[in-house]
């Protein structure tokens, strides 16, 4: 039997038809994206505040003189400690040295006028007595006697203030400190409303912050005992402007006795030692405080959370190998991690890496991370999270 060229050339369609049809087949589905898994950890945790913090001494003296006159000496060095009573500055005695001379010249004449007026009364009464003289006589001298002696209390005092004046020629410290550049030089004439220079007691040292309302109110809620609405403890840390932290700790002793209307915070004040007296007013830094301790915090790594247009979310994962995205309110920071209020429970898995690449539902291929140890303190304010989407 004769087949006709005809029909092998159409099984020959047929067959490639088939082929082309075996060569556009859909290839296989991709794999599961692999992802880390972390599980939500539970943990007490200790939250920290910080605030910008200002120096002052503790004490701040202005060395003023009492007595007006010209500067003749310098007696310290600029920048350096003093001790209190330690002479600073020296005003030209011979004025006052003068003034010392004559009350004591006007002292001796006094008591030389007492001395005569009391021999009289000596002499005058046993002849009173007897009748020898008027009565009269013998008052009259006690009067002068009596007023002799009102002279030479006021000449003792007079005398007394002119030493008082001539010692005031020295200008002296009035605290230990560190003493300021000097105001006033050689030659001045100055006066008790004069300021030479100040002494700054800067060990312990004084450093402000300023708090918010809310937290204040947070402290006095936290405040035992009716003492001061202060954070409790004396373990503060003094954060230099190098980024330095000082090696003494400090503690909150007092609260300003108002709320600044224009900023709405309070100014607090803590006391730090300074033994090295490396501190010194006009300083800035950061205070931290341990402010809160939360108990049985859940948390999570900074890097497993998302942003999406102001929502927080992390992917959890079930037991089914299947992500889901799920919204959360975090709380403060915890080192790398977060610490989260609402949205998740101790020990459900969370995905740490290749969050980009999971998508709600979908499956996934889980490798189960270790979780880092948790630091001890954290910061309250909130970071931005490490992945943003959309």
């Amino acid at each position: 039997m004769v087949v006709p060229q005809t029909a092998f050339l159409f099984v020959g369609s047929l067959l490639a038809v088939a082929a082309g049809c075996r060569s556009e087949a859909a290839p296989p589905a991709p794999p599961p994206p692999a992802v880390t898994l972390v599980k939500v950890a539970q943990d007490d945790v200790q939250l920290t505040s910080e605030w910008i913090a200002t120096l002052d001494g503790y004490v701040n003296a202005d060395i003023q003189p009492q007595v007006s006159g010209y500067l003749i000496r310098q007696l310290y060095t600029e920048g350096m400690p003093v001790e209190k009573g330690q002479v600073l500055f020296e005003i030209d005695p011979r004025p006052f040295q003068a003034v010392v001379d004559q009350s004591r010249a006007q002292l001796a004449e006094s008591n030389a006028q007492l001395g005569r007026t009391t021999l009289d009364v000596q002499r005058d009464r046993p002849l009173a007595e007897a009748r020898a003289i008027a009565r009269s006589q013998l008052d009259n001298d006690v009067q002068a006697q009596a007023a002799a002696k009102a002279t030479v209390d006021s000449a003792h005092a007079s005398v007394k203030q002119a030493n008082l004046n001539l010692e005031f020629t020295k200008v002296r410290s009035l605290v230990d400190g560190i003493a300021g550049v000097a105001r006033g030089q050689i030659g001045d004439l100055v006066g008790p409303a004069a300021v030479l220079t100040t002494v700054s007691q800067v060990d312990p040292i004084k450093v402000w912050v300023a708090v918010s309302e809310r937290e204040y109110l947070r402290f006095a809620a936290q405040a035992t005992g009716g003492g001061q609405p202060l954070p409790k403890g004396d373990s503060l840390e003094l954060v230099l402007g190098d980024g330095s932290v000082h090696p003494e700790k400090g503690q909150f002793v007092v609260a300003d006795r108002q709320v600044d209307p224009t900023t709405g915070t309070i100014r607090l004040m803590a006391v730090f030692p300074n033994p090295k007296q490396i501190l010194r007013p006009g300083q800035f830094g950061r205070v931290r405080a341990v402010t809160e301790t939360r108990r049985g915090a859940l948390l999570i790594p900074q890097r497993s959370v998302t942003e999406l247009q102001g929502t927080f979310q992390v992917a959890v994962v079930g037991p089914d190998n299947k992500a889901s995205v799920r919204p959360v309110e975090l709380g403060a920071q915890v080192g790398s991690m977060w610490i989260v209020e609402k949205g998740l429970r101790a020990g459900e898995n969370v995905v740490s890496e290749g969050v980009q690449k999971v998508r709600d539902g979908a499956p996934v291929r889980p490798v189960v991370e270790t979780p880092p140890a948790t630091p001890p303190t954290s910061q309250s304010e909130r970071p931005q999270p490490a992945n943003k989407g959309g």
